[in-house]
C-alpha cells in the first residue's frame, strides 16, 4: 500500500535557488536514502521513494517528525469549553437517554401480567419506533434543509446555524407527551396500542433531537465538525451511560 502520508518542507525561494542540485535525481542504491527533489510549481523539498524503501516496515524519518498524539487526545477535552458544542452533546445525550428508559422498561412492561406480550410481540412493537424515527429523517433532513434554505433568503441569504433550534418546537409537546403517555399509561393500564403509539413518538422525537444536535454542531463549526463531533459523543456516552445503570437500580426498587 502506498504511503499516503505527507510531510514536505517548505523552502524558501532564496534556498531553492542557492541549491539548485535539489533538482536534480541522484543515481545511488536501492536501500538508500530518498532523493530530493524541488517541486516546480512550489520551492517545496520532496522525497522519492525506491521500491525497496516503500516496503520498509519501520523508517527512521518518522521519528524525526513531531508526536501530535498529545493534543488529539486533549483537543476533544478543550472543545469542551465551546458552548455549542457543549450543548449539542448534552442536547444528543438528553434526546437520546428517555430512549434508552424506553428499552428498559418495553420488555418489563409488555411482558407483565397487564398485557402478556410474548418475546416476538414485543420485538414486533419496536417496528413503532422505527416508524417513527423514519419520520424523523423525513423531518430533519429534506424539510429541515428546506426550512434553513426559507430562513437564510429572509435573512438577505445570510445562513445561521441558529435556524436549526426551530426545527426542535414538536420535542416541547411530544417528548414529554410520549412519556407520561409511556410511564402513565403502563401505570393505569391503559390500551396496548397507546403504548405502540408512545414508542412510536419517542422514536420520533430521539431521531429529531439526535440529528438536530449534530447538524447545529456541524454549521457552527464546519472546519471542526470531525473532532467536534468526538466532544459530541464523549458527552453522548457519558449520559447514556450513567441513566443505564442508574435507571436499573430506580426501576429495581418500584
Amino acid at each position: 500500500m502506498e504511503e499516503t502520508n505527507y510531510n514536505g518542507k517548505t523552502l524558501s525561494y532564496n534556498d531553492a535557488e542557492k541549491s539548485p542540485h535539489l533538482a536534480q535525481t541522484e543515481n545511488s542504491h536501492a536501500g538508500g536514502d530518498p532523493q530530493p527533489t524541488v517541486d516546480s510549481d512550489s520551492p517545496r523539498l520532496l522525497y522519492t521513494k525506491r521500491y525497496l524503501q516503500k516496503l520498509k516496515v519501520l523508517d527512521s524519518k518518522l521519528l524525526d517528525r513531531p508526536n501530535r498524539l498529545k493534543g488529539m487526545l486533549l483537543r476533544p477535552l478543550i472543545f469542551l469549553t465551546f458552548p455549542v458544542i457543549f450543548y449539542s452533546g448534552f442536547s444528543y445525550g438528553s434526546n437520546l437517554v428517555w430512549f434508552n428508559v424506553l428499552n428498559g422498561t418495553a420488555s418489563l412492561i409488555l411482558s407483565g401480567k397487564s398485557y402478556g406480550f410474548s418475546s416476538s410481540m414485543v420485538g414486533l412493537s419496536y417496528l413503532s419506533p422505527l416508524l417513527g424515527a423514519s419520520l424523523s429523517m423525513l423531518y430533519t433532513g429534506r424539510f429541515g434543509d428546506w426550512f434553513v434554505l426559507r430562513m437564510a433568503r429572509r435573512n438577505s441569504g445570510i445562513m445561521e446555524s441558529e435556524y436549526r433550534l426551530w426545527l426542535f418546537g414538536p420535542s416541547l409537546l411530544l417528548l414529554p407527551g410520549g412519556l407520561i403517555l409511556w410511564g402513565v399509561g403502563a401505570a393505569h393500564q391503559v390500551h396496548w396500542f397507546g403504548l405502540v403509539v408512545a414508542m412510536g413518538t419517542l422514536g420520533f422525537t430521539s431521531g429529531l433531537g439526535l440529528q438536530l444536535s449534530i447538524s447545529y454542531c456541524i454549521d457552527s463549526y464546519r472546519e471542526l465538525s470531525g473532532e467536534a463531533v468526538v466532544t459530541v459523543i464523549l458527552i453522548r456516552n457519558t449520559m447514556s451511560f450513567a441513566i443505564g445503570y442508574g435507571f436499573v437500580v430506580v426501576y429495581s426498587r418500584q
